[in-house]
């Protein structure tokens, strides 16, 4: 009878020894900016173990976190195009692997002229626990009996509560390079609920991973170098999308699909994918008499909060979709029309999402521009022959 693969100490096991001396099979083949790894220790670039870039979509000035940090390549790489600033932060589990990125901290920072990355130890899935906090409380009060284990679960309860390593609302921009993966099966929902606790409204997670093309038998799954390897432990392509969608994201979309799969293992392709989704449909409707013209080339579409769009529609919306369709990724598929007269948002009334049947009438969204009459001037361009 097989017994199932204790999947936190295989990966850990792996990527100790990784950390230490470089294994080629763990890398994905990723072409990154070249300019940013210059400042970068060889022993980190040649200690990475990635299947994508997320750091492409981080922009200036933001506070980033990257999920499974490992030797730092990403977070010192977001550090530079986050600037003076922004913020970086790495979480990992692993101590090896801390070293090697909390030892070239100092370079990187000396090469770029500013300080703006911190490394947490702790697990990806449950980022309000600090391990090195409680390392340092469990040489201090090791665990003996059970009033001692009481203790213990009283300074975790307390650390979530007033003091948690990552805090709610916090983080602009998620990232993680290949190591979703390597969560147990048991706990990935939590890890996507965990990610939206972090990001603050309107954040996005960008997360590079591998998936595979059909589901990954048990037999593989209970493999523990097909699961600390970044194989048996792959989302199905599906799966993927969808579990982002069952913790609360929209806007979900995939820029990036490899081509060619990665691997192959029991006619199973695994290929390279980086998804992006944000953070902010939660929350009340109100009424603005706001619209939103879907541009095409669709006949019709459907968003993640149901709303059907339909071509060159004006269709009407509540104040948290105006808001969430003028932004990305959504702005350049749609027309923003605001209404002929504002409505204090102390006088708005509770809009009923219909799912995209309501149209808005002309006279209302006429924009706060609007006249009865505009005619052409005498001296007008039409003049010139130059018209509109």
């Amino acid at each position: 009878m097989s017994t199932k693969l204790d999947t936190e100490q295989a990966v850990r096991e792996r990527y100790a020894a990784a950390a230490q001396e470089c294994e080629p099979q763990l890398c994905c083949p990723v072409d990154y900016d070249a300019q940013y790894l210059k400042v970068i220790p060889d022993e980190v670039i040649q200690r990475d173990y990635g299947c994508g870039d997320p750091s492409k979509y981080v922009r200036e000035g933001e506070t980033v976190l990257d999920l499974g940090s490992g030797g730092g390549k990403i977070c010192f790489i977001a550090s530079q195009v986050v600037g003076p600033s922004g913020t970086v932060i790495g979480v990992d589990m692993n101590d090896t692997m801390l070293d090697l990125a909390r030892g070239s901290q100092a370079s990187v920072a000396d090469k770029i002229g500013y300080s703006n990355v911190r490394f947490c130890k702790g697990r990806i899935q449950d980022m309000a626990i600090d391990r090195d906090a409680v390392d340092e409380y469990l040489k201090a009060n090791p665990i003996t009996d059970e009033a001692s284990l009481q203790r213990y679960e009283a300074f975790a309860t307390q650390m979530r509560r007033e003091s948690p390593m990552i805090p709610d609302n916090s983080v602009d921009v998620v990232v993680s390079n290949c190591v979703l993966n390597l969560v147990d099966a048991s706990e990935k929902e939590k890890l996507f609920a965990e990610i939206f606790r972090v990001l603050k409204r309107g954040g996005r997670a960008v997360i590079s991973d591998i998936v595979s093309d059909e589901e990954v038998p048990v037999s593989m799954q209970n493999d523990p170098e097909l699961w600390s390897g970044c194989i048996s432990g792959a989302f199905q392509e599906c799966d993927f999308l969808s579990a982002f969608d069952r913790a609360g994201f929209y806007g979900i979309e995939m820029p990036i699909l490899q081509d060619e799969p990665w691997q192959t293992v029991e006619g199973i392709e695994f290929r390279s994918t980086t998804v992006i989704a944000y953070k902010g449909k939660e929350g009340p409707c109100f009424e603005h008499n706001e619209a939103v013209i879907y541009r095409g080339p669709f006949r019709s579409v459907t968003d993640d909060m149901g709303h059907v769009f339909d071509r060159g529609e004006r269709t009407a919306v509540c104040r948290k979709t105006f808001e969430i369709m003028t932004r990305e990724p959504y702005t350049q598929h749609f027309v923003a029309v605001e209404p002929r007269e504002r409505i204090d948002p102390k006088d708005a009334k509770p809009f009923t999402c219909s799912g995209g049947v309501e149209k808005r009438p002309p006279k209302i969204t006429k924009g706060r521009g609007y006249k009865a009459n505009i005619l052409p001037q005498a001296d007008s361009c039409c003049d010139s022959g130059d018209c509109c």
